[in-house]
């Protein structure tokens, strides 16, 4: 079978044991489920559908247990994917940015602990706060910014390849059609939510805005659900483990396709983000997906990789033995696997012997996003191969 068909015939697959699970138990299930036998988390949380009423206690409160894990994960990606204009590090590290097209010059500038984004066609200027910094700048940093009662995208962003500005990512790249959409994308309120819910804690409550409940990047209880009542109970001493949620209690393909893909992006916007061709490497649950290798086995699941408390690793070595959870040479059980590896004639990679990903999963990205993505397509890439998608 070629890879479109193998693709068209996982998403069958998927499609009718979600069909069968929402006939079984319900289309709630999802976002409200029930513990059986006293185990597990009292409710199935969703990392962008919090609910109304709910509070959260914050970061602060975790690390009155979890000291280490929380100070790990302010420096990971995760955190860092909203940053306050006052401690931007892109933003103070570079005070004074400008970018040219057609008649309209942009200017990023430094004031005090704020930076303001200014856009001029010669004749008229508009000048606007930055109220928010999406992303840490590791790839780019897109800013958010309130114009004439709305909500926008900017229309350019940094790049850390240039240490400058371009066209924000999904903007079209041409001459502005006048000064107002010079200033960048007008965000519907399904916008707002969708940018906001992904880059923030709390800041999305029962659909709607919530800046008073807000706390920059993706903390604890973005993905834990709130923690008020665990913490109180472990400081009590009592059982904590049901008042809060582990993503742990997922299969491999629900954490990957339905819990991370939330945010990430999974294979459900198949047919949208197919049409995005090469733009689509940065969506890493849905090319996951349509690796051959792909299953709802736990061991090819976001966090099998990834440990979403902590920085990126980036080195090919350190992924090394989780490929080797699932490639052992044939016959060979998972305690041998490490043996196995110095004997080349039974080595599962009749290349390699190391640095798997260096390989099978390539440096790929768009020439406007100035950043190559770890395609997540695990595939034995061919010379000169068109881009698979």
């Amino acid at each position: 079978m070629n890879s479109k068909g193998l693709s068209v015939s996982k998403n069958a697959v998927r499609l009718a044991a979600v069909a069968l699970h929402l006939l079984l138990f319900g289309a709630a299930s999802w976002a409200w489920s029930e513990p059986s036998g006293g185990q597990g988390p009292r409710v199935r949380w969703h990392p962008r559908r919090t609910p109304a009423g709910v509070e959260f206690v914050g970061d602060q409160t975790c690390a009155q247990c979890h000291k280490q894990t929380v100070a790990a994960h302010a420096g990971s990606p995760m955190a860092l994917a909203m940053e306050p204009v006052a401690s931007s590090k892109v933003l103070i590290e570079n005070p004074s940015m400008t970018f040219r097209t057609g008649p309209y010059l942009y200017e990023i500038k430094r004031e005090g602990s704020g930076s303001v984004y200014k856009v001029t066609d010669g004749k008229e200027t508009v000048s606007l706060p930055i109220l928010y910094a999406f992303g840490q700048g590791k790839a780019g940093q897109t800013y958010v910014l309130e114009y004439e009662g709305a909500w926008y995208e900017s229309l350019v962003s940094y790049y850390n390849e240039v240490k400058g500005l371009d066209f924000t990512i999904g903007a079209p790249r041409t001459v502005p059609e006048s000064l107002r959409k010079a200033v960048g994308r007008r965000l519907s309120e399904r916008d707002v939510a969708d940018c906001f819910s992904c880059h923030s804690t709390g800041g999305i409550v029962a659909g709607k805005l919530k800046l008073d409940k807000m706390t920059p990047g993706i903390r604890c209880e973005a993905c834990h659900g709130p923690g008020g009542a665990h913490a109180e109970a472990a400081r009590k001493k009592e059982p904590s483990g049901d008042l809060i949620y582990n993503p742990r209690v997922l299969s491999g393909d629900q954490l990957s396709q339905d819990f991370c893909a939330s945010c990430h992006r999974g294979n459900d916007e198949f047919g949208l983000l197919q049409s995005m061709e090469l733009n689509n490497v940065r969506f890493q649950p849905y090319r996951m997906f349509h690796s051959k290798c792909y299953s709802d086995d736990r061991r090819i699941s976001c966090t099998a990789c990834h440990d979403p408390h902590e920085p990126v690793r980036t080195d090919a070595a350190y992924y090394d033995s989780k490929c080797a959870a699932c490639h052992a040479p044939k016959g060979r059980t998972p305690a041998l696997r490490t043996a196995a590896k110095s004997q080349a004639a039974e080595r599962p990679c009749p290349v390699g012997t190391k640095d798997c990903v260096s390989c099978h999963m390539p440096k790929l990205g768009p020439p406007e996003a100035h950043f190559k993505f770890t395609d997540h397509f695990i595939r034995v890439v061919k010379s000169n191969e068109v881009y698979p998608n």
